[in-house]
């Protein structure tokens, strides 16, 4: 059995396996925000306004219309992890949760049994460029847990531990540990209701980074787990004897140690693992369910409660340009990092 499997390129969305359903790099180069902030107007135009997803001039718009982003939305039956590594994120949810975050915080929401929510990224920054850079990932709710109750919790950069280690030539290798465990070393404790919330499942989201010139052994984990690693940023990687390029995803055999060894710059990767959801898994749009029939009833009820309606004054709903980063809960406490 080979230890490095299906190397494919990658681009905006990447292919995943199952735990996970989903996964986008988010990565445009934001100009300096206007007033309202969003870009000037002048540089909408020639976009597919509330459809951009192609990059112009180094940057989408997504669904937003005038400042970037993603309005309101329903999600039943999964959840997402959203790991901004620069930048800044607006939350809004059907709860009356809200948020902004960024500069490598996460946002951990269960949408269970049905949740609204936005995602905007305002250009706060009127005298420099307002670059954003972010993963949202996708995980899957097992069938007794798809009717969770909705959840979303702060994983603020402070509070995510890094674990460090230095090869025999003191090059060192840093492990962000977002879910999963390394060295006796935990993430912090995600949603109460996901399949990352038991150990057995192997669950784990680092972001990688590898000095040049470093090597750095990934350790083991049953052989039941899905492992895949993504090189976003760097040159090459040397793992089990075979080259990777920089902008390529593989799959690892888990079952044993597997020494990666770097080029001439610095790595950054993303690691997603964990043990599949032996279900079946249907999808349509927003929502992730195991027949047929419950998507049908997602629809119903979406329909007929909108999952708690839309309490925000605006679908796109952003924050004071001032306002730091926060998470306000659905029980009316605020946290700060």
């Amino acid at each position: 059995m080979k230890s490095i499997s299906n190397i494919k390129p990658l681009g905006f969305m990447w292919e995943v396996s199952n735990p996970f359903l989903f996964c986008a790099h988010h990565n445009d180069k934001y100009p300096v925000g206007d007033k309202n902030m969003g870009p000037q107007a002048n540089l909408l135009a020639g976009r597919n306004i509330g459809q951009d997803f192609q990059i112009k001039d180094g940057w989408r718009m997504y669904h937003g219309q005038t400042i970037p982003g993603f309005p309101v939305h329903p999600h039943r039956g999964f959840e997402t992890v959203t790991i901004v590594l620069e930048g800044i994120v607006d939350h809004a949810d059907s709860w009356g949760q809200a948020g902004r975050y960024g500069m490598g915080d996460v946002q951990w929401m269960t949408a269970g049994k049905g949740l609204q929510h936005s995602e905007m990224f305002p250009l706060i920054e009127t005298e420099k460029e307002n670059p954003l850079e972010l993963f949202q990932v996708w995980i899957n709710l097992p069938g007794y847990k798809k009717f969770a109750e909705p959840h979303f919790k702060m994983l603020w950069n402070e509070q995510i531990p890094i674990h460090t280690t230095d090869d025999v030539n003191g090059k060192r290798t840093e492990v962000k540990l977002i879910a999963g465990s390394i060295a006796g070393i935990n993430s912090p404790t995600p949603a109460p209701d996901t399949w990352a919330a038991l150990p057995d499942n192997e669950v784990a989201i680092w972001i990688i980074k590898i000095q040049a010139d470093a090597e750095w052994t990934l350790p083991s984990v049953a052989m039941s787990t899905k492992r895949t690693l993504y090189f976003y940023r760097g040159t090459t990687l040397e793992a089990d004897g075979q080259e990777i390029k920089a902008q390529q995803s593989f799959e690892i055999s888990t079952n044993k140690e597997m020494v990666l060894i770097n080029g001439h710059t610095d790595a950054y990767l993303l690691l997603l693992q964990g043990k599949p959801i032996n279900e079946p898994v249907v999808q349509y749009g927003p929502f992730v369910m195991n027949t047929e029939e419950e998507i049908h009833k997602a629809f119903a009820d979406y329909r007929a409660t909108e999952f708690g309606g839309w309490p925000w004054e605006r679908d796109d709903m952003v924050y004071a340009r001032e306002k730091g980063r926060f998470a306000k809960y659905k029980d009316g406490s605020i946290e700060t990092p």
